[in-house]
């Protein structure tokens, strides 16, 4: 029997992190769509400080929240304020949208060691932002680069893991 939960992370465009985190182990469903800023019903045209996010349905007897955030932090530069790529603003920030005490202690944790590996050049400056409401993007934005396969990505797999170990 599935054990589903829900996980909100944001690193720079959401079309190339839905890619590669629709056929991780554990994840269920994949939904784009933006966090974290000022307006209800943002849309692409209108959604000021709200980060361009994934959430992540998984299975917890698959896959853990700190599994998610050590393949997060190998997708994205998580060193770069506001920007991924060619991408910039504050809609490309680098977010995890914490539940929960336990979220947000194990996204410490990993960043920390994320820090101590010094595989990036800078430290990492990702967000931890309380979580608010997930708002879904438009239709044409959901699985966008399984519609579109040449679309644009500046995503993609960096290093091996982080985690000495995979703790569940």
């Amino acid at each position: 029997m599935k054990n589903t939960k829900k996980a909100y992370i944001a690193g720079g465009c959401f079309w190339g992190m839905e890619d590669l985190f629709r056929t991780r182990p554990g994840i269920l469903d994949t939904e784009v769509g933006y966090m974290g800023g000022k307006n209800e019903s943002p849309t692409y045209q209108n959604h000021p400080g709200h980060a361009e996010a994934i959430e992540l349905t998984y299975d917890v007897n698959e896959t853990s929240f700190r599994e998610i955030l050590d393949f997060f932090f190998r997708v994205h530069d998580p060193t770069t304020i506001n920007r991924q790529g060619n991408d910039r603003g504050d809609s490309y920030r680098s977010a995890i949208f914490y539940q929960n005490e336990e979220e947000k202690k194990i996204a410490e944790e990993v960043i920390h060691i994320v820090d101590a590996a010094q595989r990036w050049s800078g430290k990492v400056v990702t967000t931890l932002e309380a979580y608010s409401e997930f708002w879904p993007a438009e239709s044409y934005h959901q699985d966008y680069l399984v519609k579109n396969p040449n679309g644009y990505t500046c995503h993609f797999e960096r290093f091996d893991t982080f985690l000495e170990e995979n703790v569940q």
